[in-house]
């Protein structure tokens, strides 16, 4: 079993924030998104993974996932130099697939619990395709999976005005090599891409059999802020755990579920979790609320934060009240006159806001 990560795409939702670093990179709890999906790979005991990568920002995810050996990986890049569809992908990474089963795996989601049982229940199966749905409040706005009374996708329609069910697909997909004959069928969707959907279609009027296979626990698509900030909300929740390694001073107190890397200096403040201070990361005369991720080298002085994602080497300074709002790296927030107040922000890297 081989694992192909996309991490492509040039992310629009989430601009400016990438224009400057693939969405995949953008950290929730201060862990890249695609560092959960690699641990994911890991735990599951796969060896070789493809990743897809965009030609602009391939560089800094070589520089972060490196040859892999952090997970117990070895790692192949593969640029696909448009995003022309998730099937196009797959198309890109043939020579890499050969002909072994592979898992494929959307380098933006973050799923509750990993794929070990998934791809173990695969691999005994006879099914040549196994799709990861969940269950979701409107269908609408997702790809929609319809199911027989034993589990099996009969199937799959696009952002539906009426769902056949409530079953999203969730972005994890588990194939054999027959999806490479299937992608060879189809054409080109109204949108100019090749559709993994049109192709799993194509495996069904095939005759083949393509399963679902149900999230219980969280699945959280990081596509928009909002989404982003839901996701960092549920990971501090599910993993942080209080932990002080940096320095605290007698001033200051700390609350609840709150970890505090090394070398991170709290002065003066006040920190109710669950939250994360990132190493070398500086907090004077400060109140930092719940569901705030502060990355490392960054700099917070004489404000209040609450339910924010700072990125790294940012600073924020005398800000009254800054509330859901995602900060780019090397960026500065900072108050010029009297201001009153919430700030609601998202601001690219190297930005600079004066208020």
């Amino acid at each position: 079993m081989k694992a192909l990560v996309l991490s492509g795409g040039r992310g629009t939702r989430l601009r400016p924030l990438t224009h400057t670093m693939a969405k995949q990179l953008v950290p929730v709890a201060n862990q890249p998104i695609l560092g959960y999906v690699m641990d994911h790979l890991k735990e599951a005991a796969i060896k070789e993974t493809g990743v897809i990568v965009a030609p602009e920002t391939q560089e800094e995810v070589r520089e972060y996932l490196g040859d892999g050996s952090k997970w117990d990986l070895k790692i192949n890049y593969i640029v696909q130099d448009r995003p022309l569809g998730l099937a196009h992908a797959v198309k890109t990474a043939r020579s890499f697939l050969g002909d072994d089963k592979f898992v494929m795996y959307l380098g933006d989601n973050l799923l509750g619990k990993g794929i070990k049982d998934a791809i173990e229940k695969f691999s005994r199966s006879d099914s040549h395709c196994m799709i990861f749905l969940k269950k979701v409040q409107d269908p609408r706005a997702f790809g929609v999976a319809k199911l027989d009374e034993d589990g099996n996708i009969v199937g799959l329609v696009e952002k539906p005005k009426e769902p056949p069910s409530d079953l999203a697909l969730v972005g994890v997909y588990l194939f054999s090599p027959v999806i490479h004959e299937a992608i060879d069928s189809i054409k080109p969707s109204w949108r100019g891409e090749l559709e993994i959907t049109d192709a799993i279609q194509a495996l069904i009027q095939k005759g083949y059999k393509v399963q679902g296979e149900i999230l219980e626990s969280w699945w959280l698509d990081t596509g928009k802020k909002d989404d982003f900030l839901a996701a960092n909300t549920t990971v501090l929740d599910e993993y942080v755990r209080r932990s002080i390694e940096g320095e605290v001073d007698e001033e200051s107190n700390i609350e609840g579920r709150v970890r505090i890397e090394e070398d991170a200096i709290v002065q003066k403040s006040t920190i109710r979790g669950p939250v994360i201070i990132g190493k070398n990361a500086r907090v004077e005369n400060s109140f930092i609320g719940p569901y705030s991720s502060i990355g490392d080298e960054s700099v917070i002085k004489d404000s209040v934060i609450e339910h924010v994602v700072i990125l790294e080497r940012s600073k924020v300074f005398g800000v009254v009240r800054l509330e859901d709002s995602l900060i780019g790296r090397d960026a500065t927030v900072k108050k010029a006159n009297s201001l009153r107040g919430a700030l609601r922000l998202m601001i690219g890297d190297h930005s600079q806001v004066e208020i």
